[in-house]
């Protein structure tokens, strides 16, 4: 049995090809300070659809934080609130939450078309915010949450919960460490392949124009007679919603940042369709993207190619291949393999290659040539066989790590992973793909600025 040390991690196998999976250990947070109602932070939910509720529930296990207050414009969401946290303030109106001078943080988990108006006005009553991706629904609204942020110096973090996981941390350290050699390109995924998956979400039975406070939740978007599926399948509407890119596509571009160090691409295409789910979406359902990253200081330059696909008979997934000189890096959600299947950097006359087509003479000739040549080329080398898998342990939550980043950032200044500038750079991305997608065209990025050139 042959064991290697990496980072404090004993990785046991056999040889030269690594089999057992190295269990990668968890971030600790929990420190001896306990909270009193004096010092925890008092967190109020805004949204409390889907995402809202899976934020209140995982910010609840936070130490030292509590679920003060929650807003949504339906009331049957409120009442699951008050069922499932005890003494909560609830209201319809955001702007009641942030008037009160109880709550610390607010968790915006709203329609995207929100998020920006939401976010600033948070950050300009002073609080910490919480804000689910896409960080703005639209391009030019980024700028200005940025600038809310600064000037607030509060705490702002975006809903990519990947960016604080455990393997996408250790993927960065991979590719830091040149597991893979030079970066090439990356090819990455997060399909789909059921109706909840493509957005078709329930409609409770009491949804009506009253009941979800419809000409409040319309905003600055189009005015439009109320129907319930525009409310609770908001998704599926560029009135609301990002589509898949903003779904979806920023958890990805989240990853890939900062595993290589990226602010972004600078040339964006994207194609795709509505194929299956036809529902009265205006929406594809189908989106795929093609992205060149130009060489920055962390990385060369390399290609992506991302894809959504709602209709995937195989069953849905998702993954990130890295693809190097030397390797494969695999990024799932739980987990990371490294593949070395080996690389010969000089040509082999045998097989398929021009050498068969030569005279014996010649082929003689050649051979002898050959021998010479590479036997002194130093460079020649061939990387033998390898495999390496990393995990996260059973019950790991990245989420829960993202939700501790921001406690610790509002209570001891800690640095925010996923700030508003990197919440741009990842949704500028995606909502530029979108750009591409319905004006047909390519779309050059400034990765820097964060504007369409």
């Amino acid at each position: 049995m042959k064991k290697l040390s990496l980072g404090g991690i004993i990785i046991s196998g056999i040889g030269k090809g690594l089999k057992r999976p190295v269990i990668l250990q968890t971030r600790e947070f929990k420190g001896s300070e306990s909270f009193s109602t004096n010092n925890q932070i008092q967190l109020a939910i805004i949204g409390c659809g889907i995402q809202g509720q899976i934020n209140a529930r995982i910010a609840s296990r936070v130490e030292g934080l509590k679920i003060v207050a929650a807003c949504d414009l339906y009331q049957g969401r409120l009442d699951r609130m008050i069922e499932d946290y005890d003494d909560l303030y609830t209201t319809r109106d955001y702007r009641e939450i942030l008037s009160r001078s109880d709550i610390d943080a607010v968790c915006i988990a709203t329609s995207d078309h929100w998020h920006d108006h939401i976010t600033i006005a948070a950050l300009e009553a002073g609080k910490a915010v919480y804000c689910e991706k896409p960080m703005v629904h639209k391009l030019e609204e980024g700028h200005s949450v940025i600038k809310a942020e600064k000037k607030s110096k509060k705490p702002l973090i975006i809903g990519s919960q990947r960016v604080s996981s455990i393997i996408v941390d250790k993927a960065k350290k991979l590719f830091q460490s040149g597991a893979i050699g030079e970066l090439i390109m990356a090819d990455i995924n997060y399909d789909r392949n059921s109706a909840v998956g493509a957005w078709q979400y329930s409609v409770p039975t009491d949804a009506s124009k009253e009941a979800v406070k419809w000409d409040d939740y319309l905003g600055d978007a189009p005015k439009v007679p109320f129907e319930a599926n525009r409310f609770f399948r908001w998704r599926n509407y560029k009135d609301y919603g990002t589509g898949v890119a903003g779904d979806l596509f920023v958890h990805l571009f989240s990853s890939l940042h900062v595993i290589t160090g990226s602010i972004g691409p600078d040339k964006i295409y994207s194609t795709g369709g509505l194929r299956y789910w036809k529902d009265g979406r205006d929406v594809p359902d189908v989106t795929l993207g093609l992205y060149d990253y130009g060489a920055q200081p962390s990385h060369p330059a390399f290609n992506v190619q991302m894809r959504v696909n709602f209709v995937d008979g195989s069953g849905g997934g998702s993954r990130a291949r890295l693809v190097g000189t030397e390797g494969v890096m695999t990024v799932g959600g739980r987990s990371i393999k490294i593949e070395k299947v080996g690389l010969n950097n000089q040509p082999n006359y045998k097989g398929y290659d021009s050498y068969m087509t030569f005279s014996s003479t010649e082929q003689k000739r050649y051979k002898k040539w050959y021998e010479v040549f590479y036997k002194s080329d130093q460079k020649s080398q061939v990387i033998e066989p390898n495999e390496l898998e990393y995990r996260a342990p059973e019950g790991y939550s990245d989420h829960l790590d993202h939700w501790n980043n921001f406690a610790n950032a509002i209570r001891k200044g800690d640095s925010i992973i996923e700030d508003g500038t990197f919440g741009l750079r990842a949704a500028g991305p995606s909502l530029a793909t979108n750009v591409s997608y319905f004006e047909n065209r390519i779309v050059n990025w400034d990765p820097e600025r964060m504007k369409i050139k």
